[in-house]
């Protein structure tokens, strides 16, 4: 999770890396414009004025506002849940790399290598899977983290985290088979592979189920009627400062549609 430094008030309205309004400026200023045309023909289209009663869209605007709460809910739960599984994979390397490098009965320095190889196998599933979700390519991290006969095994796979899952435990049952560690510590390890697996799984649950299409759709089209049409209601009620209302409200229920998707 990136964590930002907090801002004075006044600075946060400057901020511009990690807000959405990059991706929206096309979409304002479109609608900008159009607020200008509309207070240019003071809300007349081919000599036709276009009465819109501003009531209208302040009931629009609350039952807008209710559907876009739901869904920015959605969107929050499905970020909670994922930072809840990503510090539960954190915990639970933590504690697979502590019982690996002081439980496992070989003092010896091959031993000690091949834990370390171990080790950087975790690290390796954590960049993979970070990668994956991003639909990133991961392998120019793994080949520094990896043996090489560990990279060539997952060079031309395709699901690495659990790739490397599998590489694990056969490693730890290589240990086993080799007298090195008794089966209550061979127990615990398997219930932390398994716990991985199921963070592994539930990340990817995440990014294959984003907010129902429907949903999504239908707030995308709403919330662009709602702000082509605003001009025509306030085009009249509050003259010339219209585009800049136009703007405003735009902004918000555009950057908040696009943190929504």
């Amino acid at each position: 999770m990136i964590i930002r430094e907090r801002s004075n008030w006044f600075l946060m309205l400057f901020i511009w890396r990690g807000s959405v309004l990059r991706k929206i400026i096309p979409q304002l200023l479109i609608i900008t414009a159009f607020s200008v045309v509309v207070l240019y023909f003071k809300g007349n289209v081919y000599e036709y004025k276009v009465h819109l009663n501003p009531a209208i869209f302040t009931l629009l605007g609350l039952s807008l506002a209710i559907f876009m709460g739901f869904c920015n809910s959605a969107s929050y739960e499905r970020f909670w849940e994922g930072r809840k599984l990503w510090g539960a994979l954190l915990i639970e390397s933590r504690s697979l790399t502590r019982q690996v490098t002081t439980l496992i009965n070989d003092d010896s320095k091959d031993s000690a290598l091949k834990k370390q190889q171990f080790v950087r196998m975790i690290v390796a599933l954590c960049w993979a899977l970070n990668f994956q979700l991003r639909n990133k390519d991961p392998k120019y991290k793994l080949r520094n983290l990896l043996s090489e006969e560990h990279f060539k095994r997952i060079e031309d796979k395709k699901f690495l985290p659990v790739i490397l899952l599998n590489l694990m435990a056969e490693w730890i049952n290589e240990q086993n088979r080799n007298k090195k560690m008794d089966t209550i510590i061979l127990s615990s390890i398997d219930a932390q592979l398994n716990s991985i697996s199921q963070i592994i799984g539930g990340c990817e649950r995440i990014a294959s189920t984003p907010l129902p299409f429907a949903y999504s759709v239908l707030l995308h089209r709403t919330v662009y009627m709602y702000c082509f049409w605003l001009p025509f209601g306030l085009v009249d009620v509050v003259g010339w400062m219209m585009p800049v209302i136009v703007l405003f409200v735009s902004y918000t229920f555009i950057a908040l549609d696009a943190i929504i998707q």
